[in-house]
């Protein structure tokens, strides 16, 4: 149904991941539509329709904010990130209304210091994808993780 735009779909849901991978998080708030949000919330309260979320940004410059003061302000443990993306589908909607697009991700997380690597992060991405520019750009990104729990702090965007 949306052959002619997978690609460029595929490649921005990478393209996000691989950004935080290698420590170009700042990168991520171009991938995001001008008006575009970024929601990290349990299953728990996104299926109870519960608003609590772990990081919500309303827009680009809300997240943009939020890195920057990961950058300067928060003191925490240097660490990095590995995505694991898999399952990309269009699953609906349309051009005119952004395209509904389903992936699974694994996030591992490694600290700096002592190498010690755990699984952060699983779940589900749920993002509408804006395919009326030249560059498909996120209209709504909302990772819904699979556990309620978060192990630590987390500081650096999914």
């Amino acid at each position: 149904m949306h052959a002619q735009h997978f690609r460029g779909v595929e490649n921005l849901v990478f393209e996000w991941a691989r950004a935080i991978d290698e420590n170009r998080v700042e990168d991520i708030c171009a991938l995001l539509a001008p008006e575009g949000r970024y929601t990290v919330q349990s299953r728990f309260n996104a299926d109870r329709k519960l608003p609590h979320a772990l990081m919500d940004a309303h827009s680009p410059a809300q997240l943009r904010d939020r890195i920057r003061s990961m950058r300067l302000a928060n003191i925490y443990e240097p660490q990095h990130y590995r995505h694991l993306v898999s399952g990309v589908q269009i699953v609906g909607g349309d051009v005119d209304s952004g395209l509904q697009v389903r992936s699974n991700f694994v996030v591992v997380r490694t600290m700096d210091l002592d190498g010690d690597m755990k699984l952060f992060a699983a779940g589900q991405c749920e993002d509408v994808v804006d395919v009326r520019g030249a560059e498909p750009r996120f209209a709504r990104r909302h990772f819904k993780l699979d556990s309620r729990l978060v192990e630590t702090l987390m500081v650096i965007p999914l």
